[in-house]
């Protein structure tokens, strides 16, 4: 009686294991397949301006101002959000949003125009802009963080919230669209 016991437990704990197994290697690392976003489609937006590299772009509102030039340095406020991951606000600047974006007057970002200080959709869409503007960009994947590493180009999160957020998109395996929506503000151009 207890030898058959025995061999129902183990019998069963053999039967779970071997289905837990298999089970894992449904969700397994797949080399082969990162990047690639199966059944994913690039989407295109109406009202947006589609350029060359693939950003789309919408004047909020258009800038008054000059427009910055190579190698100048430009002052901006920004926000960032997640486009295939609900919404998700991972930068909210200068704007209390609650929670863990609790702040007032954070520092403005600034970098210079042609020294690959930001990621390519950021810089190729702050150096059409005119000085006062405001403009709202959709990233795609190819124009966004390279090797989906928030910490290689800017611009960074500031809350350890937004950096969980930003990076958990980043690096989710293909199951997550990784299209940023940025809105831009071109407060300050400062000559070299």
């Amino acid at each position: 009686m207890l030898l058959s016991s025995i061999g129902i437990v183990v019998g069963t704990l053999w039967s779970s294991s071997v289905r837990g197994i298999t089970l894992a290697a449904e969700f397994a690392d797949m080399p082969a397949l990162r990047g690639k976003d199966y059944g994913k489609t690039k989407m295109r937006y109406p009202d947006y301006i589609e350029t060359v590299s693939g950003l789309q772009y919408k004047d909020l509102r258009p800038g008054n101002g000059p427009k910055p030039k190579m190698g100048e340095t430009v002052v901006v406020d920004w926000d960032g959000y997640t486009i295939g991951y609900y919404g998700r606000i991972f930068e909210a600047r200068n704007k209390t949003k609650g929670g863990s974006f609790e702040g007032d007057d954070k520092d403005f970002f600034k970098f210079k125009i042609g020294f690959n200080e930001v990621i390519p959709a950021f810089e190729e869409a702050v150096s059409g802009m005119a000085l006062g503007g405001i403009r709202r960009i959709i990233v795609p994947p190819e124009l966004g963080y390279p090797e989906n590493d928030f910490n290689k180009s800017g611009p960074r999160p500031t809350t350890f919230s937004g950096q969980r957020a930003l990076d958990f998109v980043l690096r989710n395996q293909g199951l997550i669209d990784k299209t940023l929506l940025f809105d831009i503000e071109l407060l300050k151009i400062i000559s070299n």
